[in-house]
């Protein structure tokens, strides 16, 4: 009899009567036992060694009462809100829901806290590791929400939403009142919290809740949010509950946020300004998390749980703000250094995220996308090279992910025939928005080209060394790459430095060259600057040049000094100036036929002989068809001033002693072909000084014809600003030429030679020296096939020789 009573008066103190279908209602106003009667009871059990089976006897009707009553009540009060159309009476209906599931659990959590207490007392002995609490709490997850209804999901997220909303709407009414009187709110900053607070601006509708002031549910809504909370953290259901909304709701509200605040705004930093922001939302997450809110003392399980929230907020921020300019990467770089403080966040968010490979993937891709592809000018694509390279060393100091991404640049670039000449046109300041490569070699302490810095060892101080990325290709030069400059690295595109310079003689040639007042001062400063990068040897052709330029000012004066001396019978009809070169240090000149009227040629041959006076052993070789003519066309009612070039003022002057030409007539005196020359005969066509009637036939108009119709003539755009230098082209075919003497040299002396062997040969005795390019062992093999089809030489058992006749 002690036993049954002991074990009736436990049984239906620790779970409701109801449970245990007995018939004592649930409703029922009767008290259970007091905690002393149980205890006894308890202690009935421990002398009949009894007391092991309670606490499984606990977990067993727990279970069993969750699945068949407390569940399915709890789901049939959510299923009700679905007829439930306003979103208050919603809010309530979900309230009452959880108040009632919190009145079926509370017996239950009493008599769990009971046995608790009374396994640390000794009087009952625990069921394995796991402790008695944790098994409960696992049981009512997996029991009550197991599966969750699409439209649970959505009552919850609608209830987090608007405590949301409210709370942020609150917070900063609070802190307009705090500022009140001291204007600390910028325009900008208002207008974005109102379109944040309120999508039409201030109206009659509270911006909280979305319903008529006067109709204001804000502090009920509040009010039911915290007592949500705190049914659910009495109930340790509330991560298993809120997590996915709150989760949803911060992801959301960030993106949103990101999206118009920060999309196409490279100019300002937004960090700062986003962690004021995410400060405000751990406010509301510590009211979720926290019992009472954050004013209290909470115990360090939620204080955990917020730190982890926190965290979580700030990671999702950092890695979705990293995104976003990464998508943007390509117009930062564009805007660079405009758009410093955006890279110096991306910099920021990329040290706390693991998003490199994202980054070069995608600025890869926008590259090849946005910027490597026929429409796009070869100074465009350099200038936005020059600004990837200033950017991302401002993102990446070691320089890799600058090394990885712009790669197709640079091989991109090796396949624009113009490349080198538009670099060295920014280097000198010709090309248009050439300032960054102007300035860059303007600079007091350049990077030396000469040597190629390829030591590891130029650290100055060991504790500077910092390790490269994981991404870093390993074989090449730390050091290299973090001291490579701009000019450096669009150096090493081609991988040698004699391109740059030779195409810089021939820019400095063609520029010198159509000067012709030996004004050479800008071109001294380039050539001292780049000597400071490629050295002075690599310079000296350079320096012979513009030295060249001052002599011949020299010589010029000299030569006028002697002719004003001579009586005015004996002076030269006209004045004849020239630019005397050393052709051993220019580059190739264009070659034309141009025979030139006798009085000019006389004017030339006197000069040679005043020039070889002043230099003993040295003549002149006169380049005919280059240079620049001033004269005056005197015509019956009009005299015109022109300064054209020298093929023009000849087929002029020959009008002066005849009237007529026709097109082959002039062709044969100037020996110019009759192409070339129709060509040529359009400026005088343009100036109304020549007329072609019939084709073919040219007749000097010597009054000019008013009421006559005008003639539309089109002139070649070769003509204007046509270069005095050879062509790429006509350079390497001349080139090539030099080699192939070399070649037929060694095939005399040494029979057949394998193509390896020729190459290795031409780089020893041909290859050196700015005159000279080199050339890659592909290009001789093209060159000596074409050689071969031309049965100038035989190839046969993988070596080269020349044929019978030849030797």
């Amino acid at each position: 009899m002690e036993l049954s009573a002991a074990w009736h008066t436990l049984s239906t103190g620790l779970v409701p009567p109801a449970a245990l279908s007995l018939a004592a209602p649930r409703s029922s106003v009767a008290g259970p036992p007091k905690d002393y009667d149980l205890q006894v009871a308890i202690e009935v059990l421990q002398r009949y060694d009894l007391h092991s089976v309670v606490e499984e006897w606990f977990l067993e009707v727990l279970q069993t009462d969750l699945q068949a009553n407390i569940a399915p009540e709890f789901w049939n009060c959510i299923a009700q809100h679905e007829n439930t159309a306003e979103e208050p009476q919603c809010s309530l209906l979900l309230l009452d829901a959880f108040c009632l599931l919190k009145c079926r659990l509370d017996p239950y959590l009493h008599s769990m806290d009971l046995l608790e207490k009374w396994t640390k007392a000794g009087l009952l002995l625990g069921t394995g590791s796991q402790g008695l609490q944790e098994k409960v709490y696992t049981m009512f997850r997996a029991i009550l929400f197991f599966s969750t209804t699409k439209n649970f999901k959505e009552m919850i997220q609608q209830f987090y939403s608007r405590s949301f909303k409210i709370y942020m709407r609150q917070w900063k009414r609070s802190e307009d009142k705090a500022n009140e009187g001291e204007n600390s709110m910028s325009d900008n900053e208002q207008e974005s919290e109102a379109e944040e607070g309120e999508p039409g601006g201030v109206g009659l509708q509270c911006a909280g809740c979305n319903c008529k002031k006067s109709q204001c549910w804000c502090p009920t809504a509040m009010e039911q949010f915290q007592q949500l909370n705190d049914i659910l953290r009495r109930l340790n259901l509330l991560e298993r509950v809120s997590a996915d909304a709150v989760t949803n709701i911060l992801h959301r509200m960030i993106e949103e946020r990101m999206e118009w605040r920060c999309r196409g705004e490279y100019e300002r930093s937004f960090l700062n300004e986003f962690q004021e922001w995410i400060e405000k939302v751990i406010g509301w997450l510590s009211r979720v998390f926290l019992q009472g809110g954050a004013a209290t003392h909470p115990n360090p399980e939620a204080i955990s749980t917020l730190k982890r929230w926190r965290c979580h907020v700030q990671r999702f921020f950092y890695r979705l703000y990293a995104s976003m300019r990464i998508e943007e990467l390509f117009s930062i770089i564009r805007d660079f250094p405009e758009s410093k403080p955006a890279v110096d966040d991306l910099k920021y968010c990329l040290e706390r995220t693991n998003q490199r490979q994202q980054l070069l993937s995608s600025l890869k891709g926008a590259l090849e996308m946005r910027l490597l592809h026929p429409g796009v000018n070869t100074s465009d694509i350099i200038t936005l090279y020059i600004s990837a390279i200033k950017a991302l060393r401002e993102l990446d100091p070691s320089m890799v992910i600058l090394e990885v991404a712009c790669e197709p640049i640079r091989k991109y670039l090796r396949t624009r025939e113009d490349t080198v000449r538009q670099i060295v046109a920014g280097l000198t300041g010709d090309a248009e928005g050439s300032g960054d490569l102007a300035n860059e070699l303007s600079k007091a302490d350049p990077v030396t080209l000469e040597n190629g810095q390829e030591s590891d060892d130029d650290v100055s101080q060991p504790e500077d060394w910092v390790p490269d990325p994981v991404d870093a290709d390993p074989g090449k030069s730390s050091s290299k790459r973090r001291s490579s400059d701009i000019i450096s690295l669009l150096v090493s595109i081609y991988g040698s430095k004699d391109l740059f310079i030779n195409e810089y003689r021939t820019l400095l040639a063609d520029r010198l060259l159509h000067q012709f007042n030996y004004s050479a001062e800008r071109e001294i400063r380039n050539v001292e600057l780049l000597k400071l990068r490629f050295g002075e040897a690599q310079m000296h052709y350079c320096e012979v040049m513009l030295k060249d330029m001052a002599d011949s000012r020299r010589i010029n004066t000299n030569i006028r000094d002697e002719e004003q001396k001579l009586p005015e019978e004996e002076r030269p009809p006209f004045s004849l100036v020239a630019v005397i070169l050393s052709s051993e240090f220019w580059p190739p000149l264009k070659e034309e036929k141009l025979e030139l009227p006798e009085q000019i040629k006389e004017a030339m041959e006197a000069y040679s002989k005043k020039y070889e006076k002043l230099k003993a052993m040295r003549t002149l070789n006169w380049k005919h068809h280059l240079g620049l003519v001033k004269l005056d066309v005197e015509l019956a009612d009009r005299t015109l001033s022109l300064s054209v070039s020298p093929v023009h003022a000849a087929i002029i002057l020959h009008f002066q002693s005849k009237s007529t030409w026709t097109l082959d007539e002039l062709s044969e005196v100037l020996k110019v072909p009759v192409t070339s020359l129709r060509r040529k005969m359009t400026l005088w066509l343009q100036q109304g000084v020549l007329r072609e009637e019939p084709p073919g036939t040219f007749t000097v108009i010597e009054e000019e014809q008013k009421d006559r119709a005008e003639k539309v003539v089109l002139i070649d755009s070769d003509e204007e600003g046509d270069s005095a230098m050879a062509s790429q082209a006509d350079q390497k075919e001349e080139e090539l030429q030099l080699f192939w003497t070399y070649i037929q040299a060694m095939l005399t002396n040494l029979e057949s030679l394998s193509l390896e062997r020729i190459h290795s040969m031409l780089k020893i005795f041909v290859m050196t020296g700015p005159m000279v390019t080199e050339i890659d062992i592909q290009e001789l093999q093209g060159f000596l096939q074409k050689k071969v089809r031309d049965q100038q030489l035989i190839y046969s058992g993988g070596v080269y020789r020349l044929p019978k006749s030849c030797n």
